[in-house]
């Protein structure tokens, strides 16, 4: 489905010069400096799956995608998608992708949705019978029906980002590119939009690459991430193994009762695990994974206690370490 081959991508900056002076002579004698966004990157992504990419600003993300939707011609490399060079830009690749792009409005800013939809359906070529099938099942699913009729500059940031999704979706594509697609959202419009997304997976099945911040996009959409630094691969796998394999610890909380005569903090042993924090109503520790029962049954047996949650350590803490230590690891297929 998704297939990249050694993707190089270099881009030839300007270097400015310092002073008055500099920036005089750099008017005749210009000189130069090469930007790797990209160094022989090598993946496949294999039909339903959702494959999470992970990095800081600038690690070449955007870039590798805009190169999958043949937005940008690599240095060197090969890539097919779907049997194509994305870069050919061939109308029988262009009308089987989707590119949503969180920070860039696709739609006209001034058209309702529903004639926004209907000039897509010309673009597109899309039978009327598949068009009218395909909208309905996108806006009851996305829940906005009533803003059809609404032009997308006096929508909600929430409901547009809807609307983009429809209008990438409404042609049935089989690769789907999502860069960044909850950015700017509240709590609930990116929650709405991840079910949309998993529902949407499940039920099509196209190959999906998704770039995301917001490290409960990765952890609720993707089984397998890449993580990317400086335009290098430091992992890609199942992110099970990200977490068994870097998390050695799990966070036990305690909810308290604040009128117990013996807070539990005093009575948890001292070698069996670390206290975060403590307070009144609240005691959490942090637990060896091997450790965790022991830990739970000293944390009931102190009194006290009203609720016991044992979560995973924070992905998000966990690929922040690796791309610190610049780990890596054996690439999958």
């Amino acid at each position: 489905m998704i297939e990249v081959e050694g993707i190089r991508k270099s881009f030839r900056l300007h270097k400015k010069a310092a002073g008055l002076k500099g920036s005089f002579v750099s008017l005749f004698h210009r000189k130069w400096e090469e930007k790797h966004a990209l160094k022989g990157v090598s993946f496949k992504v294999s039909p339903g799956e959702i494959v999470g990419l992970v990095g800081a600003n600038g690690a070449g993300k955007t870039t590798l995608v805009k190169i999958l939707a043949g937005i940008v011609h690599p240095t060197e490399g090969k890539a097919t998608v779907l049997g194509h060079t994305p870069w050919e830009r061939k109308n029988a690749f262009r009308s089987r992708i989707a590119l949503i792009m969180g920070q860039k409005a696709s739609l006209w800013w001034d058209l309702p949705a529903e004639d926004c939809f209907l000039l897509l359906k010309e673009i597109y070529q899309i039978p009327e019978e598949r068009y009218q099938s395909a909208l309905k099942t996108l806006v009851d699913a996305l829940g906005v029906r009533g803003q059809l009729n609404t032009q997308i500059r006096r929508l909600s940031l929430g409901e547009r980002m809807k609307m983009e999704l429809i209008a990438a979706l409404l042609h049935d594509p089989q690769v789907v590119f999502l860069d960044e697609p909850t950015i700017g959202l509240d709590l609930t419009a990116q929650r709405a939009i991840r079910d949309f997304i998993l529902r949407y997976s499940q039920e099509k099945k196209p190959a999906m690459i998704l770039t995301s911040h917001y490290m409960e996009d990765i952890e609720k959409l993707c089984k397998r991430i890449i993580i990317i630094r400086d335009g290098e691969f430091v992992y890609d796998g199942p992110l099970a193994k990200i977490t068994d394999r870097y998390a050695k610890f799990k966070v036990l909380t305690a909810k308290l009762d604040p009128t117990a005569a013996v807070h539990a903090a005093t009575l948890f042993p001292k070698g069996l695990g670390e206290v975060v924090s403590s307070e009144p109503g609240e005691l959490k520790v942090k637990v060896a994974r091997d450790r965790v029962p022991e830990a739970a049954s000293a944390l009931l047996k102190s009194g006290g206690v009203l609720d016991l949650l044992i979560e995973e350590v924070d992905i998000a803490d966990i690929i922040e370490s690796l791309l610190r230590e610049g780990v890596r690891e054996g690439k999958s297929s």
